[in-house]
Parts: structure tokens; C-alpha cells; sequence
């Protein structure tokens, strides 16, 4: 594994700047045969340590990455002021979402792919030339030529050729993209919007009294009394919040008592001046302006609404009904209001479908967010959305892309594809496939950037798990040697700390993982997939034999470093058959393996293009039952994962060595990523890379 670097060097043959790094990058090329076609561009980072996002379904939340193998262009793609689908029913700038944020994406349940909250992982931009596409019922969106939207054909670059080097499913005249359509714009929060939002929430579910009553020891009382009660805080808040702006009003909050079962909260004023001024302000309008109509839908659907399969408001008043019907032709909406029911209240329902329940939500903006959601409905295209025109816009934009986790989101109306780059996503303008092995990007700086981050005062010694997104330990560390002060900055800041990898190399820093082990805790897994030649020379052709990852785990076991095995990933017909799988149990039992996992093949995002092609042409008779079994998405369903799964259960080896799916003992649970707790319920685990 080490190779003969020095003599073999090529100096910087040019500088190029990539997005993310503030210095253009050095890139390097060299003659060693593991070398050739690969460039290598030296970075110096700004940070080192990586938070994992909560939504990430790792059970640790801090890695170190000192190296990018993979990148590809398509990422940068979206117009900054595109209207995204926000998880809470709202839209907002793509340029204004930040990580953390949730936003609407989709994912196949069943038979249909269906709308989903989901996390924004990351946010980023870039100069790139941009196109305009228009569909014909008036939807726009620009985006780069590499960006893709799903259509009824499938997903599809916006620009492409039919043959060489950019030949790639691309968008025609005769495409149609899915979706509900353009988003309606957002109401201008102006006082005839508050004053309509208060006449509808006050006059639906308020208790508005004046009057005199007689007291217990007779005399009269005069009496001016507001209240309103209810067990959603935002639109609580949000009529607090217009009473104090536009008059003045400081109303008090309490618990309000209530036999139901959610709590509620009630916000009340007194005195005859504030009464008085609320009187006037619900007034009925004589002259009606359109943000006055989006404010009084707003807030009687906030006090009476509902919005399961339908969107509906429900009043005894008709006069309420009829404001309500005039407010909804007025902006352009179709309903119907339902026969009474025996109490007399009567339903005005929306028709449309989800396309206009979305215009409807968008249009008056109600604040009750629960009673916004579409998480679960079918992803159907009633729309007219058929591609009208792609223009060029003839020179570059600032576009925007962000990652979440369904690897997809709403832009403008239309599904819009974020892609990972097998499968995570990185940022560097290169491709998904054959650049993700030929052009690697080399933090540089790293060791001294992690010392720095982990000797300060603030950290808390979490642990740090490497090998998470790409190899620390392949082959190209052989001539940068950055591990080394990565784990030496891990020992002397006492942080604990494990690894994944697929090389022996790692045997080179043996005694630094002793040191850490000592003072903090270490762990360390190889990745073992198969044991059979020729399924190991054509899945994993630039790794190490698997047999001397097997004798690596012994050496690491020997020398006390608590070493388990992955094999990951078990693809079916290839490397999942009893017999090969025990036979890696033995022998990985036998070199102690303090523990044995396995993990279904994952094909997300853009590595299931890249799979299936490699399937193709190594085993073209396992195509249509891999087809079969992820037709539904990324994972193979229940019964073939609880297949593969069953080759692992705890069984006892020659050696006495459990194999399975497990924590090493020599770690304190709080320290184990095999077995520290993750912040959400238990999902599908993340895979190690297939190519």
C-alpha cells in the first residue's frame, strides 16, 4: 500500500478555485501507477470537524472528512428567488432556506410517491449559465442545464444531447413535468389584511360581550369582556400580535380550562375602550379590497376550518357563509356549500384538489400550520404543466441548490431533484461517476485545523467518528500522511474516536490507537463485503484483498484495539449467499472480531444509475429481480431485509466470537458508535460506498 511518491511527484501544473474554498486549490498529478488519470487538489480547510445532521440516520454527530473523492455539477442548479415548499405549508426564496430547515420532498409508500417533510442537510451556490423554463400553464422556473425535474418520463436534465458526451435524459416539448404547479404569492401583511384576519378569527371563535348585569347585593354592573381560547398557539399569537399593533391592545394570556384533550391558552381585555375599538375593527367592510378577503379567509379558517380530504370552514352564521362564498369568488376560487346539518351549520368546501388547496393555504396564509399539511398525499399531476419552452438565458446567474433528506424538494411547483453524489453530496463542480475516482480533493491542513477545534475549552469530547463519507485510509494517504496528526490531535484532546475503512493501511498508525484507546476510547471496523474474487475484482477494484482486511482485524485485535467487520454492502445474488457470508463470519471470528454487522445494498440517489449500469454488464441476469426488489425506492423492502439480516443473527463461532450486529464490549456504551443512541426513531442504516 505505500508507494514511491517522492521521486514520482509532478509539481502544480495550475491553481483552480473551488466553491466552498475561499484560495484557489493546487492541483497535483503524479506518475505512480496507482496514480495515473487522477488529479489531486491540495485545499486548506476552514474547519475540520463536521456536525452530522440530527436527521442523519449516523449514531454519532461529529466526523472529520480529510478527503473528497466525489463531486458532481448538477447541484447548483435553482434561480435564488425560486418559491420553495417549506414543511410548516409556507414558501420561501430558496437563497433565504438554511440547513435545518424543513421543507416538502417526496418518497414512494406503497404504490404512489407521496409528499414528505423533510430536513435541508446543506445550502449552497454557484455561477453557472441558466435556463428559463416555461411550462404551459405559465409556471417558471430557471435552473442550470444540469439540474433535473421528474416528469411523467421519469427525471430529466433540463438540457442534454442525444449523443456523446452530454447524452442524458433531457426535457422536450413533448415533456410534462410533475407537480401541482405554480405557487400562488403570499398575502402583504397591510392593515386590511390584519383587519380582515381579525374580523374572521374574532367574529368564528371569539367572545366579544358589552352589557349591564345585576350584582349579587343589586346593583348594576357594567361589563365589556374580550376572550379568545384556543389550543393552537400560532394563531393565538399571531391575534395577540395585530391587537397590540393596530390598537393598541395589551392582551393578558392564561390557561384556559378546558375538558377536551389539548390544553388551551385564551388571551382576554377589558374596559370599554378596548371592547369598543375591537367592535369597530370587525366591522363588515363596505368597500372590499382583496387583502381584506385573504385576511378574513385566513382567520375563519384558523377559528372554524378543517382540512382533511377537503378543505372546509364550517358556521352556523349566514352571514358568515355568505362572506365567506363572496371572499372565495372574489379571489378566483371554486367550493360549494354543503346542505345544513341538524344543528344548522353549514360547510363551504373548496374544490380543486390539492393544486388549489395549495393556492388557497399560499393565497390567504392562514397561521394554524397543522391544519396546512399535505405530508402523505399521493403525488398526482392534474396540472397542465407541460414544457412550453426552454430558454437561454445567455450568460451566468448566481443558483442556489440544497440538500435534504429525501434527495429532492418543491421548487415553484414542480419535484426538483437535489443529487448525492454516491451517495452524499459534495460541492465541487465535478461528476458522479468517473470523476468521483479521479479527482480528489486533500485537505491539507487538517491535522493542525483539528487540534485546533479539539483542544479548545468549548468541546466536549463527543465522539468522532472517520471513515463516514469517503476513505481516510485510501491509497493517496500513503503519500499525505495527514492521519497520523488527525489522531494525535484525538489523543491529546482525550476525544474518543473510531474509523471505517477498507485498507490495511491503517496498521501504520497502530500505536496511536493504542494511545487513544487509553486515555478516551477507540474502535475500529473494516469493511469486508465479500471473500469471492471475482465479485470482489469487479464491485471493489482499486481496495485492498479483503483476506488482508481479515488479517488486519487480527492485528488490531492483538494489539488490544477493539476491531469489528461491516459487511456492507450485502447485494443480493452477488455476495449474499450462506455460504459466503459464513465463511466471512469464521474467519473474522477466528482474527477476533469483537463484532460483525451487515447492511442491505442502499441505492440512493444517482448511485442507483451507476449500479445498475455496473450490474449490466457483470451480471446482466440479475437486472430484472433488482429491478423487482427496489422498485419501490432506496431499500429493498421488509422481507428480503429481513432475509439478509437473518445470515447475522447472534450465532456463536469456533472462536467464541458473537457475530452479529452489535457493540464492542471494550468500549463504554456512551462511547461506542455501534451503540450510542440516535436523536430519531431507528431507520434504515447508512451504507459503506460500493465503488
Amino acid at each position: 500500500m505505500f508507494v514511491r511518491w517522492d521521486s514520482q511527484r509532478i509539481e502544480a501544473e495550475e491553481a483552480r478555485a473551488l466553491p466552498g474554498y475561499r484560495e484557489p486549490a493546487t492541483v497535483r498529478t503524479f506518475d505512480a501507477p496507482e496514480a495515473l488519470d487522477t488529479r489531486f487538489y491540495e485545499v486548506r480547510a476552514k474547519s475540520a470537524l463536521n456536525r452530522v445532521p440530527n436527521a442523519s440516520r449516523m449514531p454519532f454527530r461529529w466526523t472529520i472528512n480529510p478527503y473528497r473523492g466525489c463531486a458532481h455539477a448538477c447541484l447548483y442548479c435553482i434561480w435564488g428567488t425560486t418559491p420553495i415548499l417549506m414543511g410548516d405549508g409556507t414558501t420561501k426564496p430558496v437563497a433565504e432556506i438554511r440547513p435545518g430547515d424543513f421543507v416538502y420532498g417526496t418518497v414512494r409508500r406503497g404504490r404512489y410517491r407521496r409528499y414528505w417533510v423533510t430536513e435541508v442537510l446543506d445550502l449552497w451556490s454557484t455561477i453557472k449559465a441558466a435556463y428559463r423554463i416555461t411550462l404551459e400553464d405559465g409556471t417558471e422556473v430557471i435552473a442550470s442545464g444540469d439540474h433535473r425535474f421528474l416528469t411523467t418520463r421519469g427525471w430529466k436534465h433540463v438540457t442534454g444531447d442525444e449523443q456523446g458526451s452530454l447524452r442524458r435524459p433531457h426535457l422536450t416539448l413533448n415533456d410534462k413535468l410533475i407537480g401541482t404547479g405554480a405557487f400562488a404569492e403570499q398575502p402583504e401583511d397591510w392593515l386590511d389584511y390584519r383587519r380582515g384576519y381579525l374580523c374572521g378569527m374574532i367574529r368564528g371563535d371569539a367572545h366579544l360581550a358589552t352589557g349591564i348585569r345585576e350584582t349579587p347585593d343589586g346593583r348594576a354592573h357594567r361589563f365589556n369582556r374580550f376572550r379568545l381560547a384556543l389550543t393552537d398557539s400560532d394563531a393565538l399569537d399571531r391575534t395577540k400580535q395585530y391587537l397590540q399593533d393596530e390598537l393598541g391592545i395589551r392582551a393578558r394570556e392564561s390557561v384556559f380550562a378546558s375538558l377536551g384533550r389539548r390544553s388551551m391558552r385564551a388571551i382576554t381585555a377589558g374596559g370599554h375602550d378596548n371592547v369598543a375599538a375591537i367592535t369597530e375593527m370587525i366591522q363588515w367592510p363596505r368597500g372590499v379590497r382583496p387583502e381584506w378577503c385573504k385576511g378574513f379567509l385566513a382567520g375563519i379558517f384558523d377559528a372554524e376550518g378543517s382540512h382533511g380530504e377537503v378543505v372546509r370552514v364550517a358556521n352556523k352564521d349566514t352571514q358568515i357563509i355568505d362572506w365567506i362564498t363572496w371572499c372565495l369568488r372574489a379571489l378566483g376560487f371554486r367550493f360549494t356549500v354543503e346542505a345544513a346539518r341538524a344543528n344548522g351549520c353549514r360547510n363551504v368546501r373548496l374544490l380543486g384538489g390539492l393544486r388549489e388547496k395549495l393556492r388557497f393555504f399560499h393565497t390567504v396564509d392562514p397561521a394554524i400550520t397543522r391544519k396546512r399539511g399535505i405530508e402523505t398525499v399521493a403525488v398526482k399531476n392534474p396540472a397542465n404543466l407541460k414544457v412550453a419552452e426552454i430558454e437561454p438565458l445567455g450568460r451566468g446567474y448566481r443558483l442556489y441548490d440544497i440538500t435534504t433528506g429525501t434527495g429532492d424538494f418543491i421548487a415553484n411547483g414542480v419535484i426538483s431533484h437535489n443529487c448525492f453524489a454516491r451517495p452524499t453530496h459534495t460541492y465541487l463542480d465535478f461528476n458522479s461517476g468517473r470523476d468521483f475516482e479521479t479527482e480528489i480533493v486533500v485537505k491539507v491542513n487538517v491535522p493542525e485545523v483539528a487540534r485546533a477545534e479539539l483542544m479548545r475549552p468549548s468541546w466536549k469530547r463527543e465522539h468522532v467518528a472517520l471513515g463516514t463519507n469517503t476513505d481516510p485510509y485510501q491509497w493517496v494517504e500513503g503519500r499525505y500522511r495527514l492521519m497520523p496528526g488527525i489522531w494525535e490531535a484525538m489523543r491529546d484532546s482525550r476525544t474518543p474516536s473510531s474509523v471505517l475503512t477498507k485498507s490495511p493501511l491503517l496498521l501504520r498508525d497502530i500505536e496511536l490507537f493504542k494511545e487513544i484507546h487509553e486515555v478516551a476510547g477507540f474502535a475500529a471496523n473494516l469493511s469486508i463485503p465479500t471473500l469471492e474474487e471475482k465479485a470482489w475484482r469487479a464491485s471493489e477494484p482499486h481496495t485492498p484483498h479483503p483476506r488482508k482486511r481479515i488479517e488486519a482485524v487480527a492485528e488490531l485485535n492483538r494489539a488490544g484495539i477493539p476491531t469489528g467487520v461491516l459487511i456492507a454492502p450485502l447485494m443480493p445474488g452477488i455476495n449474499d449467499s450462506p455460504k459466503q457470508v459464513e465463511e466471512i463470519l469464521e474467519l473474522c471470528g477466528e482474527a477476533g472480531a469483537v463484532n460483525i454487522g451487515g447492511i442491505p445494498l442502499h441505492l440512493r440517489g444517482e448511485v442507483r444509475d451507476i449500479f445498475f449500469e455496473w450490474l449490466r454488464s457483470y451480471r446482466p441476469d440479475l437486472v430484472p429481480r433488482y429491478e423487482q426488489l427496489y422498485a419501490r425506492g432506496a431499500y429493498v423492502g421488509k422481507e428480503e431485509r429481513e432475509r439478509i439480516q437473518a445470515l447475522l443473527r447472534p450465532r456463536r463461532n469456533g472462536s467464541g466470537t458473537r457475530a452479529m450486529r452489535g457493540s464492542s464490549p471494550n468500549l463504554p456504551p456512551d462511547r461506542d458508535p455501534l451503540t450510542m443512541p440516535a436523536p430519531r426513531p431507528p431507520r434504515e442504516p447508512a451504507q459503506e460506498k460500493l465503488f
